[in-house]
């Protein structure tokens, strides 16, 4: 299924393109519509459609600006302009920034439907070119390529000269001067363990590398892509980074096989420290083995504890013992292979499991302490009883009571990490819910104006509203209109059309299609439903 979004500032053109196409029987799915360009970019942000159907003449941000904002930061989504006898010079316009196909108004549904059909075999082919795993290995294997990745991989280790840093980054055709750096690593890996599928997701991100925003990237190893940020403004970094982080976990996982883990290091402000930043990204990856998609930033742990001191502790808790590095950034779901890695020892030595499981549980126990004290608790009065003696001689007593306390102190850890260092967390998520439900009904009420309200660049807050709720901030908005539009269909006369923009929806045939897309029900049926 090719999901597609629409964009027009005539209501009735949405109506026939929405209604007049069977969209699931066609193969397509229709993601959602806009009637202006800058309210449509940043709902696409989110949504990231394969396919864009865009007017090419509207107020605010018209087509070819959206196409050209749409080409810069998702370059895979394929364009179709809708455009008048008396555009064509901006169809032309069009046809230059790389749009896929251009209708001439008025069009009839076969036609929209054929010019649909050729974007979606032109995507099937592209993707399959693009993830020709051959392809990569040649690209890969090129002198220039191999160059390029040893200057970039000595970079990011520390190990190249800086002083013809910037000599050698301008004969390869690399612009790093900036005033504020990142290192971004993304694992990719296959859920089943199939290389084939991994592969092919690694060969299609390398493909779209080039096109990632102030960014120069490097596969290390055959499944981690490393790329070095840079922004003018820590702002401007940010965005980048999170905006590429949500499109390698797109592209990536277009095979539902594959998932992709990214660790964002701290932000520094000279290419000598590029290897802090780098070990910082390392360090987050090596806590989590679990196969799941995750963005996780180093910067949101020194950001997010109030005045930043339990924070910058955690991440200053750099005691080289690896068991408090998994503390320090593992995720709860990464549990149980901590403790399948610490049983790995006491298998090896089976005849000797008291003493091998007393030791570890007092590392584990010892490394707990230490990452309680730098978030500036104390073990003695939080869980005293962990610090006795017969905590430690009732845990080794058998395996199955071993694994269980593991559970219980490794679970005790990271729920206290947790409430520390993601308290603005739950502060931001709480703000942007109010403001939903206070200005719900505003129709401008959009992704970009949320995250303005809390402070946060639009990439950045997507990315935590969607981890932290566990649904995108369009899905979350668009349930909340929903609810309170059956609200007033219970408690009110009001016309169906009323209540459409009463709920913020800026066109009543569109509220009717979500609202039954959503419940299974026109809004008529919903009603008579009630009466009955």
């Amino acid at each position: 299924m090719y999901s597609v979004f629409a964009v027009d500032d005539e209501p009735i053109v949405l109506e026939g393109i929405r209604s007049k196409i069977d969209w699931e029987g066609s193969g397509f799915t229709f993601a959602g519509e806009a009637t202006d360009g800058e309210i449509a970019l940043s709902m696409i942000h989110e949504i990231k459609p394969d396919i864009l159907i865009t007017d090419i003449k509207m107020p605010f941000m018209d087509g070819l600006q959206l196409a050209e904002a749409i080409k810069r930061t998702q370059p895979w989504i394929k364009i179709i302009i809708l455009s008048g006898h008396d555009e064509f010079d901006y169809a032309k316009k069009a046809i230059s920034i790389g749009i896929e196909d251009y209708l001439l108004k008025p069009f009839t549904p076969d036609e929209l439907l054929s010019s649909l059909n050729k974007t979606a075999a032109q995507i099937d082919k592209e993707r399959k070119q693009l993830s020709d795993i051959s392809r990569l290995r040649e690209e890969l294997k090129s002198s220039e390529a191999l160059i390029k990745k040893e200057f970039l991989n000595n970079l990011v280790h520390g190990s190249e000269e800086m002083s013809t840093v910037i000599q050698k980054s301008s004969e390869l055709g690399l612009n790093l001067i900036s005033r504020y750096y990142k290192v971004l690593i993304s694992r990719i890996e296959s859920r089943s363990g199939n290389t084939q599928t991994q592969q092919e997701a690694c060969s299609l991100l390398n493909s779209y590398s080039t096109a990632i925003n102030e960014a120069v990237s490097f596969f290390h190893h055959s499944n981690l892509l490393v790329c070095i940020f840079k922004g003018s403004t820590q702002t401007e970094l940010d965005d980048n980074t999170f905006r590429a982080a949500e499109t390698i976990s797109h592209i990536a996982t277009k095979n539902e096989d594959c998932t992709v883990l990214t660790a964002m290091g701290k932000t520094v402000e000279h290419l000598s420290q590029l290897k802090a930043s780098y070990e910082d990204a390392k360090k987050i990856l090596e806590a989590n083995s679990i196969k799941e998609n995750r963005i996780i930033s180093s910067d949101d742990l020194t950001d997010s504890a109030g005045d930043g001191s339990a924070a910058d502790a955690l991440l200053d808790l750099n005691e080289g013992d690896p068991l408090v590095d998994k503390l320090k950034y593992a995720a709860k779901g990464d549990i149980q292979s901590i403790i399948e890695e610490s049983m790995e020892l006491i298998k090896k030595n089976p005849d000797q499991f008291n003493v091998f499981a007393s030791y570890l549980l007092v590392d584990l126990i010892f490394a707990v302490s230490k990452l309680v004290e730098k978030l500036g608790g104390n073990i003695k009065e939080l869980k005293p009883e962990i610090l006795q003696r017969k905590f430690i001689d009732d845990a080794v007593s058998d395996e199955t009571r071993f694994t269980k306390t593991l559970e219980q102190v490794l679970n005790f850890a990271l729920e206290y990490r947790d409430s520390k260092v993601t308290g603005k967390y739950a502060d931001v998520i709480l703000k942007a819910k109010h403001f939903i439900e206070e200005n719900y009904a505003d129709q401008n009420t959009t992704l970009t104006t949320v995250a303005e309200e809390v402070a946060l660049s639009p990439n950045h807050f997507s990315t935590i509203f969607s981890q932290e709720c566990k649904t995108t901030f369009i899905e979350y908005l668009t349930n909340v209109r929903l609810e309170n539009a059956k609200r007033l269909m219970r408690e009110t006369d009001m016309k169906g059309y009323d209540i459409a923009y009463e709920c913020g929806f800026s066109d009543p045939h569109y509220f009717s299609y979500i609202f039954k897309k959503n419940t299974g029900l026109s809004p008529r049926e919903y009603k008579l439903s009630l009466e009955n």
